[in-house]
């Protein structure tokens, strides 16, 4: 099996899925927030400011930051219903139009009446977005919450930067590895979550392999999966075969194989950039997720493989 994005036409492009401005709660202006990724070497940015009434339900206009070498897509980080523990949901939509319909949401807590978030996640993705489950650790999320909107997202955050600086929870690896290994096909994101009132930028971001850098081309990979995310190291590609994976990377110290319940498999060593590895211990599970780990403990992490298909 060969993952035709590695070797399909177009480049990887660097973005940021998940970033705030002065028109929610982040202290930078939109303006602002775009030069400085642009600046640090990103390719384009999804501005998602919080949508809700207590910030007017902003859909922030950022093509007037669109430069020869930088992009953007509209989005936001939408809000609605209660989770199992009794906070409101939230939902990252990259690729909302301007004239999305806003949710009951007045604030940052669930009210009587408003949609669920199996509704609004639902309408996002009827409306073009590409949804993603956002930072389940740092929202106490239950597997039932998760479940009730894996069947329409197509992603869970694997890594959030800004909670990793402000709070230690920043994974979605468990949540993300127990829906897959229930059968729910969804892929990773890494992201920053970017306030700036930390150091919460820079830190997580995808790789999406696009014929282009236009926000079309890019919603079109993003969907179909064709992409990686990482905090440093890269990946160049991974082959599969019936009784292995084969990677290649970025120098790293582990290439690391995880696959359903305890199955894993790993390649230990310094500044490895190929390994094949057996997939012997995968025999009982349908899907496969490669994880590099770098020197400084930095990861990349693909997304999963359903070995069956």
């Amino acid at each position: 099996m060969h993952f035709n994005y590695f070797s399909s036409p177009g480049r990887f492009y660097k973005g940021n899925l998940h970033t705030h401005s002065d028109k929610s709660d982040g202290i930078l202006s939109p303006e602002e927030v775009c030069r400085r990724y642009a600046e640090n070497g990103y390719d384009f940015i999804s501005l998602t400011d919080h949508f809700v009434g207590l910030f007017d339900y902003p859909i922030v206009s950022t093509e007037s930051f669109r430069t020869e070498f930088f992009s953007t897509i509209l989005g936001a980080e939408v809000h609605s219903g209660s989770m199992e523990n009794g906070e409101i949901w939230h939902i990252l939509a990259v690729g909302l139009p301007k004239n999305f319909n806003p949710p009951n949401a007045p604030h940052f807590l669930p009210i009587e009446d408003q949609e669920s978030a199996k509704e609004l996640a639902i309408r996002c993705k009827e409306a073009g977005a590409f949804v993603s489950i956002a930072h389940p650790q740092w929202s106490g999320m239950s597997f039932n919450d998760a479940k009730t909107l894996a069947p329409h997202a197509h992603s869970v955050e694997i890594y959030n930067h800004g909670c990793a600086v402000d709070c230690d929870r920043p994974d979605g690896t468990h949540m993300l590895d127990l829906l897959l290994s229930d059968g729910l096909k969804l892929n990773a994101i890494a992201t920053d979550d970017a306030h700036f009132k930390t150091k919460d930028y820079f830190g997580g971001w995808v790789n999406v392999k696009a014929e282009n850098n236009e926000p079309e081309s890019l919603l079109t990979a993003l969907k179909k999966g064709y992409y990686y995310s990482s905090c440093g190291p890269e990946i160049e590609n991974i082959e599969v075969t019936k009784n292995s994976v084969e990677v290649a990377c970025s120098k790293a110290s582990s290439i690391v194989i995880l696959g359903n319940g305890s199955a894993s498999n790993v390649c230990h060593g310094k500044e490895i950039t190929s390994a094949k590895i057996s997939l012997e211990p995968f025999f009982n599970s349908k899907w496969v997720r490669i994880v590099i780990i770098d020197k400084d403990q930095k990861r990349a992490w693909s997304n999963p493989i359903w070995l069956k298909e």
